[in-house]
């Protein structure tokens, strides 16, 4: 038991890191569905949703096969670094659309960036996961930790990439967002032998035995070094199948959730008052891309209280599917709000107040924080050690086919009433919470007493 043990700087550069990573891909995104419909694409509606939601559900879909080859070929810490340059170049791709055919500089970069994060995503969420030994109690919060850098780059991005794209032209927002990854790559090529030392380089599915965790000890620590040899025992087996439900109830969450940048875009650009804002006498108008920064603010203002409560609870904090019933329930009352705010569209014909959009994303980033965070450091505690990186994969096959279906979705904006597309998600979003609690006495039994 190591809860009052500090965690290692290894968490820590790895956060930085994924900060700047997000800060990459949440630029990008910020402006990716108002960029394919605006006249330099000429896209509409439906066929933006339908590209976006595909391509963010590729960008989950290729770490299932990173993580493979970083597991049986590259090692995670090379995969990271070929993702980081693959992912960088994506962006100045999509940056060439005034040197190449538009359409050519669009697919060509979404193509590269879906590449590249199929490298770094799962691998770089793998190592956080080899800081710590199986059972120690720090693991959540560590990971709770490292999403809040996801989460600092991701609030800092729309405004930065945002306001240089729709301010000025895209191609600024979208050389900015490689820019940043550019810093991340530096930073981990730079210094990464110093906070991680051997962890990750050599890979652990390759027969030779190889340690699959190579952990650089704490002081008073002993090292955990499991072989990739050992076959899957039935308490393995288990474990994938909690890991398979997991996944497939995440799917749902992922496709409510990911209307962030179509609908709930295409909302705020449309159907929100979207003021000027005066700060010191310097006047800044509000962007429909700014409102994807509501959510990763939330994340930093409330997952250390969510990591708080956690620990105060101790014995009595909610099973790990409990906390997933909790994500959804709570992503059920987000769209219940938006339901109303679009209904008060309706009726009045005429922009609404951008409250409505803040109190959707506070409840749908309370339920992200009993969900997402969770996922990951579930993945690395039920996962059997020589299929981490494939499992963590497995894991974000939920956004890729939540993304999809949210493309789909998200397709039906200009067809459906608002009220129609947003209550969807809100009874859905209830009925899959009421499942995933019916089904908690099972999963737990499943995961062997894991936490």
């Amino acid at each position: 038991m190591n809860a009052n043990k500090k965690h290692p700087s290894g968490l820590y550069f790895l956060f930085t890191v994924e900060m700047w990573e997000r800060f990459n891909y949440y630029g990008m995104r910020a402006i990716l569905a108002l960029f394919m419909t605006s006249a330099v694409i000429g896209f509409d509606k439906a066929m933006s949703s339908q590209i976006y939601g595909w391509f963010t559900a590729f960008v989950y879909l290729t770490p299932l096969f990173g993580g493979l080859l970083a597991d049986r070929i590259i090692g995670k810490r090379r995969s990271v670094a070929i993702g980081a340059v693959v992912m960088a170049a994506g962006q100045f791709t999509l940056a060439a659309y005034d040197v190449v055919p538009p359409r050519v500089a669009l697919f060509a970069g979404l193509t590269l960036i879906i590449i590249g994060n199929g490298f770094f995503k799962p691998n770089i969420s793998s190592i956080v996961g080899e800081l710590y030994e199986p059972n120690d109690d720090r693991r959540d919060r560590a990971f709770t930790i490292f999403y809040m850098g996801i989460n600092l780059g991701a609030l800092v991005a729309p405004f930065v990439c945002g306001g240089l794209g729709q301010g000025i032209a895209w191609k600024y927002g979208f050389m900015a967002a490689g820019a940043g990854m550019i810093l991340g790559l530096i930073t981990y090529l730079s210094l990464q032998k110093r906070f991680l030392g051997d962890i990750g380089i050599a890979p652990v599915g390759n027969g030779r035995g190889e340690k699959s965790f190579a952990l650089v000890p704490e002081e008073g620590e002993k090292s955990f070094a499991p072989t990739s040899k050992q076959p899957l025992t039935k308490e393995d087996r288990d474990k994938i199948k909690a890991i398979f439900t997991f996944t497939f109830f995440a799917v749902f969450f992922f496709t409510f959730f990911e209307q962030a940048g179509t609908s709930l875009t295409f909302f705020a650009d449309e159907a929100t008052r979207l003021p000027v804002i005066n700060l010191f006498g310097w006047e800044m108008q509000v962007r429909s891309s700014f409102f994807q920064s509501i959510n990763p603010m939330f994340v930093l203002i409330l997952a250390p209280l969510f990591s708080v409560l956690w620990r105060k609870l101790g014995k009595r904090e909610p099973s790990i599917p409990n906390k997933f019933g909790w994500g959804l329930f709570l992503q059920g009352i987000a769209f219940a709000v938006i339901t109303v705010g679009a209904s008060v569209y309706i009726a009045d014909g005429k922009p609404v107040s951008m409250l409505w959009l803040v109190a959707l994303y506070f409840f749908c980033t309370s339920g992200e924080l009993c969900l997402s965070p969770i996922g990951l450091s579930m993945v690395t505690k039920l996962a059997p050690a020589k299929y981490m990186s494939l499992l963590m994969g497995v894991w974000f096959t939920s956004s890729f086919l939540g993304n999809m279906l949210a493309g789909f979705l998200a397709s039906f904006y200009e067809t459906w009433q608002l009220t129609t597309l947003f209550s969807v998600p809100a009874v859905l979003s209830f009925v899959f919470a009421l499942f995933m609690w019916v089904m908690t006495r099972k999963v737990k039994a499943w995961m062997h007493g894991v936490n």
